[in-house]
């Protein structure tokens, strides 16, 4: 077994690098007149024909409770629906508006922009290393978890 002092300093260096991006992440979604947990529904719903809240909900950051809440502000800002389930008529179908679509089409590519001025410069390989890294490390929490 690993001792405290081995592996806290990368729990440290994991934490710190994440309150890193989700500062810088969302400061920018911010700006662009959401919060980050409205841009996760936007970000998810786009590009797709609308999903069921426990599908949106397994696919974004979002807790259930809260979810709800957030899909309630999009559709009051006309930016989300939900419709009826053509095959299931005890959930509905959450999907983007023509208007959220067009502010999918607005906000999404900037963010990624944004995201993307941070990594100018890193090369393929260096990208292939990260990746791994943050892998290894998803696989030995996902290991620890089971």
């Amino acid at each position: 077994m690993n001792s405290q002092a081995e592996f806290l300093p990368t729990v440290q260096a994991l934490v710190r690098c994440y309150q890193a991006f989700e500062s810088f992440s969302a400061a920018h979604i911010r700006e662009l007149g959401l919060t980050p947990p409205q841009f996760d529904v936007i970000a998810t719903l786009g590009n797709t024909p609308g999903m069921t809240a426990t599908e949106l909900g397994e696919k974004t950051l979002i807790t259930k409770g809260t979810l709800t809440g957030v899909v309630d502000r999009l559709a009051d800002r006309g930016w989300v629906e939900r419709i009826a389930h053509v095959s299931d008529g005890r959930c509905q179908i959450v999907r983007l508006t023509q208007a959220g679509e067009a502010l999918f089409a607005r906000v999404f590519p900037a963010h990624l922009a944004h995201l993307g001025a941070c990594f100018a410069g890193a090369s393929a390989a260096e990208h292939k290393r990260w990746q791994a890294a943050l892998r290894t490390l998803e696989q030995a929490f996902r290991k620890g978890s089971a």
